[in-house]
This record gives structure tokens, C-alpha cells and sequence, in this order.
């Protein structure tokens, strides 16, 4: 196997024998596969697009494919293996929709090959000896490692914004435009000799398609649940029986909300399902107990612990240890052995709720503070103006993202509590657990740690930047502004390219930085935007500050 999708990948340059995030060789090739399969897809259905011909099915399962092969995602060989199957049949089906709008229009059908001349072996062996001739290596050789390694930043992005896109799309939001947009960066992803200059404009181009996928998602979860709102969630158990909800699907947490009432099981998210608390509509469950926990990277100690059922909603899934007879995953996420809820029936889920221990006693009343969305912050951002102006509020400071276990990221917690006294934090994903539960104290009423959500909530920073920038009249370089992130999977390379399509420079990103930026793509990016990686934690103050 080759991967290095992730920033913990082995040595920093690639996992070739073990995926350090658990995944073996078997699953990292039929990822590989599936990955080619839906190239083939692409390049028929962007074409039968330009021709006015779309299926809503076809972009629905793209979507999901590209979600299935995120870093901790899908770790099911028999999940995958189905995926690829599945994939064969909608190429064919897409084909034959591109040769009928071919037909219809008078249009010559296209001489393609590559994936979409690809038709999978019938056994597992077969389709592993497939997936072994397209891994990333096979491409040094024969597109170069500049070309290959642009391919991979552009893929990454595709796979952050085709998870966002999911999450949209499990509250019925979607968005035709946006779907042929991807179909035409998947397709352009197999062409054979494009340019450096083509392959940075198409991965700024991804940026710009991922913040119209996050305005989506971002109207969908509000459309279904409310406006984020400050509320306080609890940080330990309630006694009694219980159910943890992991990852980011919010329509999951109100199934297994609503399913429970009535059963006396008290439901606590986990990870990045914190910021659920927020939405007015999940808060109202008096069921919603609170948070247990921290970020994903802890699970393995944290599930074992927890004396309850466990739902794992989207991507954010470790090996089970000690829990998996009372493990559940949904949607895309999958692990041998775990059972895999269907048509949202969690009834499994209550009964291994029930048949747990559960908690003994209460714990401690400690509570954070979250719900800290757009239009939240802009409904006292004459407060915040005002601070800023009266020299209450020197800087705003932006720390979050993907957090990782890999050690060094000890550096954002250190960072955070260097902060000056008189300058806001903003976070968001779960990078945030690294000093979330930290007291940092009031500016004028205001917390000076402000929660704004998932990972996703990015579209929420930059509506806050713009209003800012509006307020003081100048762009968004200019505010007292620094963007300071963790980066770890794909998600985190969707939103980076965003904030390169939006211009945004400056940004520091760590703890290391992508094994797939070349020297020459590093040094384009810091040319243009000054994209830094972090120093220690004082050095990097100092220099923003001054």
C-alpha cells in the first residue's frame, strides 16, 4: 500500500506496510479502486452534463464514494468491495445516459478509456491485484511527482468537500450546480498531461466549490435545527443508562434524540458532535445530557469507558476496543465486525443501551460554553466593533481544526494560553479540545473563547471575518486577524483551499505540513498567500502581535 492523505502518515511521508490510522493494505487498495471507479463515472456523467443530461442518483453516489474513502472512514472490506460493485453499475449507467444525450444532440460519443474502460474482478484477490496498478507510486512514474502530487492535493480537497456535501445531502440539500462542478474536477483529474499552472487554478477551484458545499451544509443544519445559540453543556455524566453520539452528523444525534425519549437513556455527544448543544431544536431534548469526552484521538480510551451503547455517525472512527458488541456505526462509516445501522433504526442502539451498565452516580456539574455561530457573533458585532475601537480588543485569533494524536500538538494549547489578555480566540473542529475547557476569562461581557462549531463552521469564520472586514472597511488581510490550524485529514484540505480561493494569507498551519506539497507548490503558495508551518508557540506570538 501508499498513502499519505493524512498529516500522521508514517515518517511524514508515507504509511506503506500499515496505515497508521489502522487501515491494512486490503483496504487501502479497494480504496484505491473505488477511487478509480469513480473517475470513470466522472467522465462520463460531466459529459452527458454539458449535454443537459443529469441523474441525481449518480451524483448521490459519487458523493458518498468519495466520503467512504476519507482517513477514518470505512475500514470494511466487505463494505468497500460492495462500493466498488456498485460503482461498475452506475458507470455503465452513466454511460448510457452520456451516449443518449450524445444520441439526442446530434453530439459524436467520445473515444474514452482508463476508468472508464475498468470492469472489476469477481473476487476480492482479483480486485486487490487491480487496485495494486493504480496506487499513487505507479503515478511518479508516470506523470512525474510535481503532476502526481498536485493530482493528490486536488483529490484530498474533492474528498473534504464530498464528506461536507453528504452531510448536506442526509438533510435533503443539494445543489445540481455544485455536483456537476465536482464531476468536472473528478474528470479533469484523469487527464494525462496538465499543466503545474491548470492544476493550482483547479485546486483554488476546489476551494471555491467546498465553501458553496459548507454554505449548503451550513443553511441545511440551520434550515432543520435553528440558528446556533451560547449554551452551556455539561462535561459529565448524568447516573444512569446511556448512549454516546461520535462524529458530525447532526440528523443522526435528533434520530437517536428522538427514537429515545420516553426510555429514561440520557444521549452525550462526543467529539465533533459538541456544537450540537447549540441548535435550539437538538437542545430541546432535556435528554441531550451533555459532553463526554474529547477528540476523536481519544476514543480508544474514552469508548471502553464509556458504560453504554455507542454511535459513530461519519468519519472519526478508531478500532474498537473492549466495545464493539455495543458499537454502532451509520452512513459511511463502517469497521469489520461493528454493527452498521439502516434506515435509521436505532432500536440495536437502545437495546445495548439498556443491557449496559450505564452510570452509577452523577458526576461534577463542570460546563463549557459552545454555540457560538455566525449569526450569534454578528448579533454583538457592534459590541465587538466598538471593543476593537476603544483598544479592549487588540486581535482576533482563529486556533482550531483538525486535531491528530501525533505528538507537537501540544503547541496549540501552549499558543492559546499565550494569548494576551486583551485578544479573542475563536475554534472550531476538534482541535478545539486541545484548550476548550480552559478558563480564558471575559473582554467586556464577551467570552474571550468563542466556540463557533464543527469543521464545517469554517463558512461560519469567514462570515464573521467578512462582516468584521465590512464594519471597519478593509479587506480581510487586513483586520487584526491570524489564522493559526491543525490540519489532519481531508476536510482540513478542503477548507485550506478555500481560504487560498478567498485570498487569505498569512495562515500558519502545522503540526507538519501535507507529505503531497512538493517544494515547488510550497514555495508558490508561500509566494502568494505566505502560507507558514508553525515555529514554537512564543516565536509565532511575537511575530503576529508585532
Amino acid at each position: 500500500m501508499f498513502c499519505y492523505q493524512c498529516e500522521q502518515t508514517f515518517r511524514g511521508e508515507g504509511c506503506v506496510d500499515l496505515g497508521v490510522c489502522g487501515k491494512d493494505e486490503t483496504v487501502a487498495t479497494l480504496q484505491d479502486l473505488l477511487v478509480y471507479a469513480l473517475k470513470g463515472i466522472a467522465m462520463y456523467a460531466h459529459r452527458a452534463r454539458k449535454l443537459g443530461a443529469a441523474e441525481p442518483a449518480i451524483d448521490s453516489f459519487v458523493i458518498d464514494g468519495l466520503f467512504a474513502t476519507g482517513t477514518n472512514v470505512n475500514f470494511d472490506p466487505e463494505r468497500l468491495t460492495s462500493l466498488i460493485y456498485r460503482a461498475a453499475a452506475v458507470r455503465n449507467q452513466a454511460k448510457a445516459m452520456y451516449e443518449s444525450a450524445c444520441a439526442a444532440s446530434g453530439t459524436a460519443v467520445a473515444a474514452l478509456n482508463g476508468p472508464t474502460a475498468w470492469q472489476p474482478a469477481n473476487s476480492l484477490e482479483g480486485l486487490i491485484a487491480q487496485g495494486k496498478t493504480n496506487l499513487i507510486p505507479e503515478k511518479f512514474f508516470s506523470v512525474g511527482p510535481e503532476t502526481a502530487n498536485l493530482q493528490e492535493l486536488i483529490l484530498y480537497g474533492v474528498k473534504g468537500l464530498g464528506a461536507y456535501a453528504a452531510h448536506a445531502k442526509q438533510l435533503g440539500a443539494t445543489d445540481p450546480s455544485a455536483n456537476a462542478t465536482l464531476l468536472e474536477i473528478l474528470d479533469f483529474l484523469t487527464l494525462p498531461s496538465p499543466t503545474v499552472d491548470e492544476l493550482v487554478g483547479m485546486a483554488l477551484r476546489t476551494g471555491e466549490l467546498n465553501y458553496r458545499i459548507m454554505q449548503l451544509l451550513d443553511k441545511a443544519n440551520t434550515d432543520a435545527f435553528g440558528h446556533p445559540q451560547p449554551t452551556k453543556v455539561r462535561l459529565h455524566a448524568r447516573k444512569g443508562k446511556a448512549i454516546l453520539v461520535s462524529g458530525h452528523d447532526l440528523a443522526d444525534l435528533y434520530e437517536v434524540l428522538k427514537q429515545t425519549q420516553g426510555t429514561g437513556i440520557q444521549v452525550y455527544t462526543h467529539g465533533e458532535m459538541l456544537p450540537a448543544h447549540g441548535y435550539p431544536k437538538l437542545n430541546a431534548f432535556t435528554h441531550l445530557a451533555g459532553n463526554y469526552g474529547g477528540g476523536w484521538q481519544d476514543q480508544g480510551k474514552e469508548f471502553p469507558e464509556f458504560p453504554g451503547a455507542i454511535v459513530v455517525t461519519s468519519n472519526c472512527i478508531q478500532e474498537p476496543k473492549k466495545c464493539k458488541d455495543r458499537m454502532f456505526t451509520t452512513g459511511p462509516t463502517a469497521w469489520p465486525g461493528v454493527r452498521h445501522i439502516e434506515k435509521n433504526d436505532y432500536s440495536p442502539v437502545i437495546l445495548a443501551a439498556l443491557q449496559a451498565p450505564g452510570f452509577a452516580e452523577d458526576g461534577p456539574d463542570d460546563e463549557i460554553l459552545v454555540g457560538f455561530g455566525h449569526e450569534a457573533v454578528l448579533s454583538v458585532a457592534g459590541k465587538v466593533v466598538d471593543a476593537v475601537k476603544a483598544g479592549a480588543i487588540r486581535h482576533f485569533f482563529l486556533i482550531g481544526g483538525c486535531d491528530g494524536a501525533r505528538p507537537g500538538r501540544n503547541y496549540y494549547t501552549d499558543f492559546a494560553q499565550a494569548v494576551p489578555k486583551d485578544c479573542l480566540i475563536l475554534t472550531l473542529a476538534c482541535g478545539k479540545y486541545r484548550f476548550n475547557k480552559l478558563d480564558f476569562g471575559q473582554i467586556g461581557g464577551l467570552p474571550r473563547l468563542l466556540d463557533l462549531g464543527q469543521c464545517n463552521d469554517a463558512y461560519s469564520a469567514l462570515q464573521i471575518a467578512g462582516a468584521l472586514a465590512g464594519a471597519f472597511k478593509c479587506g480581510i488581510n487586513d483586520l487584526p486577524l491570524s489564522l493559526v490550524l491543525s490540519w489532519y485529514e481531508q476536510k482540513a484540505v478542503a477548507i485550506l483551499l478555500t481560504l487560498l480561493h478567498l485570498g487569505v494569507r498569512n495562515i500558519r498551519i502545522g503540526p507538519t505540513l501535507p507529505a503531497f506539497i512538493t517544494p515547488t507548490v510550497l514555495g508558490v503558495l508561500q509566494e502568494k498567500f505566505n502560507l507558514m508551518a508553525i515555529t514554537q508557540p512564543e516565536e509565532d506570538l511575537a511575530a503576529i502581535l508585532n
